[in-house]
């Protein structure tokens, strides 16, 4: 194997055998010197009456008299001569180039590169073949070329680079075959992986390292380092980071924040990166006098004004002058004024720290959108991204709008690159809005596994296709089983019916459950289509009807009393209703980056065919700020219902059930109502949980760092939690004595640890109730872990 690079220092090494063919070339360089000098001595010119070309095998005669550009006859300096030798040799063709004036005969003697027979790649383990061999631009039965070779040499190298592999070798050698024929082969030597030791931060004030560190995508290695992709040292990562971090500070009102530098450095041991990022803060701004103003005879600013909700005092984003913008120009839209542009202009306030907002309405160019060309969708149908425009061609042009749709385009998940751009039509007054895209895989088989202390350990299998048959409709069968909890279900989503902003889903479910807190086991079915569709800026509207059965059986495991007899003596129950679901959630397009409130209240009608008619109300509010500089979370919520039956009776899984999932500290059905029946020895016999009408609960919880290195992904927490669930509608069938049926709440505290790891969040809650009646079965210690691998 001969190596014409070679070395652990990949290529941008010289080894011994690489000098040899410098040493060659220089030596064939003075030799050509030797042979024109002489006769440069006593002639300064030459004239070849003839021109004789040895060596060449593929390479036309003709072809070399080219790159030389020596004619016959013509008289030439020794300097030309000299010019002709490398522009032969710099043709890439030959390996080695002679020119020996032989009298009135030029001789040029050619030593043809070899074609390339085979290009394999040893060594690589972390990247497969198929991913490199796209890179190189050497390629078989082609002419092969040392520059070229190093060229692919060093793209294999920066492809290990991305994945965080800086001490990556690559060494290209060439094997000699017959009939000037040679493989080519990368032999790569992948080196261990350069992660992040640690990422620090100078000149940060407001924020502490660790809350800066969690806005980062590049991340500390941690113990778990070995299963994390992100502490890595890769420099295009780094520049996505320093964009994340100004918008992180922006949308915090220090508007003149900015890097000053990134120091990226190798420990001694040359198998780690220390990271510092260097910035300045700048002073926090709020929001001034907030205006609008224009000069069109038909724009009331009142009621644009109106529409704002940026309020003075408030914190200072751009992301809030860009929602008040839109809202701007939808309220144009509305009143048919085309062509008209909200442009704010700001106003520094050093002395009070401010700027004041002037939103200045003005008319636009009239610039209409010609037409909409969309490429690069293999899969996906035009219609699903053109569903993300909410123009169409004929309407005037918006370019915010535009840049809008960009980002619903990109965020369908359907592209690994979406490029939407704006240029001129057939006319100045006409825009095309070109499209490109590149399809990424969409579907996806997964395998994974759950566990909690209350439902033991189970096993997940999920096919899911989120762009069906390019349609943009998501499709997801699931099947899970863990020890007393078989879950079979299917979901589609069509996310623009009749093309419009309506979503419609179907779910098909059916499930057997065995569990260890009843004495009966359950099968259920249920259909459930429904629409859903936005009522405001923050609020969604969900309609769906619902067809459910339910058995209650019997697991032949203990004694029951009578309320639960009567309920599976039923058998199976059929309920048929409508229902509704209304939605306000301002976790994404709030003023406030560090808040978030989540409000959901629904009903469900039953009794349209059926064996039951009731109505089931529900109410959710959820709340999440962050305090002390963002590095304590808090959270509070409170949620309840009521269930009201007018026509046959509830059973004990019609009826609402508290546990874990609902209110910490006690097991699945740990409170509420019980039947207990007794012998006549005084002796218990059964212990049933029937569930009640009623339920409200109320949690709130801090979760705050504990001190320990960021990396490890552990945070704290403390909870408590008080609630109760009440009332049954009937008890006529009860053979033993029925408890707290009354309202009685329950007090628990308890403290969490919180565990961000690779292979999904762990949660390890510790709890003591404060107060709970005899009879509820109170849980202590809770894990839950969900993750797909």
């Amino acid at each position: 194997m001969t190596d014409f690079i070679g070395g652990r220092r990949g290529f941008r090494a010289l080894t011994a055998n690489r000098m040899r063919h410098m040493s060659t070339a220089v030596f064939l360089s003075v030799s050509t010197a030797l042979v024109v000098l002489p006769a440069a001595a006593s002639a300064q010119d030459y004239t070849f009456g003839s021109v004789l070309i040895e060596g060449n095998q593929r390479i036309e005669a003709g072809t070399i008299l080219t790159y030389a550009g020596i004619e016959r006859g013509k008289t030439i300096s020794a300097g030309e001569l000299n010019a002709a030798y490398k522009r032969i040799l710099d043709s890439g063709l030959f390996e080695t180039v002679e020119i020996t004036p032989r009298g009135g005969t030029l001789v040029i003697e050619v030593k043809e590169y070899p074609t390339i027979n085979v290009i394999s790649i040893e060594g690589n383990r972390r990247l497969k073949d198929e991913d490199l061999q796209p890179l190189l631009q050497s390629k078989s039965r082609l002419v092969f070329n040392p520059k070229v070779a190093e060229r692919d040499a060093a793209l294999i190298a920066e492809a290990y680079t991305q994945q965080g592999r800086l001490a990556t070798a690559v060494s290209p050698k060439i094997i000699r075959r017959s009939d000037n024929r040679v493989d080519l082969i990368f032999e790569v030597f992948e080196g261990g992986v350069t992660e992040i030791q640690r990422i620090g931060f100078v000149g940060n004030q407001a924020y502490s390292d660790g809350r800066l560190r969690r806005v980062l995508q590049t991340k500390q290695a941690g113990i778990l380092h070995a299963l994390i992709k992100r502490d890595t040292f890769v420099e295009d990562r780094i520049a996505f980071d320093k964009q994340v971090l100004r918008d992180f500070y922006l949308s915090r009102g220090y508007v003149d924040f900015r890097t000053t530098g990134v120091n990226a450095e190798l420990t001694r041991e040359r198998d780690g990166y220390f990271l510092t990022f260097n910035i300045e803060e700048g002073q926090q701004f709020r929001v001034g006098k907030i205006t609008t103003t224009s000069d069109l005879s038909d724009v009331d600013t009142d009621e644009f004004q109106d529409v704002l909700k940026m309020r003075s005092g408030m914190i200072y984003s751009p992301t809030v002058v860009e929602n008040s913008i839109a809202r701007m120009e939808r309220l144009a839209n509305k009143k048919g004024l085309n062509f008209v542009r909200v442009e704010p202009r700001i106003t520094r306030n050093d002395r009070d720290l401010t700027l004041d907002v002037d939103f200045v309405l003005s008319r636009g160019p009239r610039v209409f959108v010609e037409r909409i060309d969309i490429e690069g969708n293999t899969t996906t149908m035009d219609r699903v991204i053109r569903q993300q425009f909410k123009i169409v061609e004929g309407d005037p042009f918006n370019p915010r709008e535009i840049r809008a749709s960009a980002e619903r385009i990109r965020a369908l998940g359907f592209f690994s690159k979406a490029d939407v751009n704006a240029r001129e039509g057939s006319s100045p007054d006409k825009v095309i809005v070109d499209v490109n895209v590149e399809e990424q895989p969409t579907g996806s088989l997964s395998f994974g596994g759950t566990y909690s202390t209350n439902s033991g350990f189970g096993l997940l299998v999920t096919m899911k296709e989120e762009n069906f048959l390019g349609r943009g409709q998501r499709l997801n069968l699931s099947l899970s089983g863990a020890e007393d909890n078989q879950v079979y279900a299917l979901g589609f989503s069509e996310p623009a019916l009749l093309g419009r902003d309506l979503r419609f889903d179907l779910d098909i479910g059916y499930r057997e459950t065995q569990t260890a807190y009843s004495n009966y086991d359950t099968t259920s079915i249920q259909f459930r289509p429904g629409i859903s569709f936005p009522v405001s800026e923050n609020g969604r509207m969900k309609l769906y009807y619902n067809a459910e059965a339910i058995e209650m059986i019997d697991d032949g495991s203990a004694i029951y009393g009578g309320i639960v007899g009567s309920e599976i003596a039923a058998g199976d129950v059929w309920s048929s209703g409508l229902g509704y679901t209304y939605s306000f959630d301002t976790r994404r397009t709030g003023l406030n980056p560090n808040a978030g409130v989540l409000f959901e209240f629904g009903q469900e009608f039953s009794g349209l065919g059926g064996d039951v008619t009731f109505s089931k109300t529900t109410a959710k509010a959820l709340a999440q700020t962050k305090v002390l500089n963002e590095e304590v979370t808090l959270r509070a919520s409170l949620e309840g219902g009521l269930l009201d039956y007018t026509s046959g009776a509830s059973r004990s899984v019609d009826r609402y059930q508290i546990g874990s999932g609902l209110m910490r500290g006690f097991t699945p059905d740990g409170i509420g109502p019980r039947e207990i029946v007794y012998d006549g020895s005084g002796n218990e016999v059964s212990n049933d949980a029937l569930g009640g009408d009623m339920f409200a609960v109320a949690r709130f919880e801090a979760e705050f760092p504990l001190g320990l290195p960021e990396e490890y992904g552990i945070r704290g927490g403390l909870f408590y939690d008080v609630g109760s669930v009440w009332g049954l509608d009937d008890t006529s069938a009860a053979t033993g004595t029925v408890f707290y049926e009354d309202f009685t709440l329950r007090h628990v505290v308890g403290m969490s640890v919180f565990w961000k790891t690779p292979v999904g969040p762990l949660r390890f809650n510790w709890s003591k109730a404060l107060r709970k009646e005899d009879e509820d079965v109170e849980q202590t210690f809770n894990l839950t872990v969900s993750t797909e691998f």
